[in-house]
């Protein structure tokens, strides 16, 4: 069954950098081809590990159909048994919600965090006040709300960092998950888009239970109880800076306060 990452070695690095000289490429554009930032594109000439969600996009910039030496045969769907055992699974959204809950944030929360990290990177060599918009390469670009995109800096990305991590140790250790700002339902919707998208580029998740609670996306919303991230954040409706929703308020705790 697929592991959460292809196993970097030697070879692998050799020849990712013989076909990116031999299509002519610098590091550069390759990492612009393939959606990454020059850091990530870097090390996996330096042979570490490649996540599979950057798979497609190695590809892409190397006009391969696959990534060399890895099996066809194998099982391409996600291992619901190694997140359980290795990522951040919460016991929580499993009892509350079922397998697909859990495996959605566990997946998803992997995902978000390294994206989040290397736009910072980016960020981190660019002049003070510049925003995600700005970069070649922005994974968080398409999925912020577009009508704060130039709110998205450094310090913004550091605090998503935080508010993440601190939802990844609540899960890891069985806590409950509740989202109390804007800013926490946004990364737990985050979280669910992103694990989709690699669940279905995977062909599902390898696991016992029944599918339909494995791949359920409907959680996120029960968990909210209502889908107001959607109806304000990403529609076409403008904010006021007093509406709840608005950037200057995600940080406060609106809800499930009383």
């Amino acid at each position: 069954m697929a592991q959460k990452s292809i196993q970097g070695n030697e070879e692998l690095a050799r020849k990712i950098k013989q076909r990116r000289n031999e299509l002519n490429l610098t590091i550069e554009e390759a990492a612009l081809r393939a959606g990454v930032g020059t850091k990530t594109w870097s090390r996996y000439e330096a042979g570490e590990s490649i996540r599979r969600d950057k798979c497609k996009g190695i590809c892409k910039a190397l006009n391969w159909n696959r990534i060399p030496e890895h099996d066809e045969e194998e099982d391409e769907r996600l291992s619901v048994q190694e997140y359980k055992d290795n990522g951040v699974w919460s016991q929580f959204l499993e009892n509350r919600f079922g397998v697909g809950a859990a495996m959605s944030f566990a997946v998803g929360s992997d995902i978000l965090l390294d994206h989040i990290k290397e736009d910072m990177a980016e960020l981190a060599s660019m002049p003070i006040g510049t925003h995600i918009g700005q970069l070649n390469i922005s994974w968080l670009n398409g999925s912020l709300p577009e009508q704060f995109l130039m709110h998205y800096n450094y310090e913004f990305l550091h605090q998503m960092k935080c508010a993440l991590c601190k939802m990844r140790a609540c899960a890891k250790n069985g806590l409950p998950m509740t989202a109390y700002s804007v800013m926490e339902e946004l990364l737990l919707y985050l979280c669910c888009e992103e694990a989709s998208a690699l669940i279905e580029l995977s062909g599902g998740v390898n696991a016992t239970e029944d599918r339909d609670s494995v791949n359920s996306e409907e959680w996120i919303f029960d968990l909210f109880d209502d889908m107001d991230i959607i109806s304000f954040l990403y529609t076409d409706v403008h904010l006021d800076v007093h509406h709840p929703y608005h950037f200057s308020h995600w940080a406060e705790q609106q809800f499930y306060t009383d």
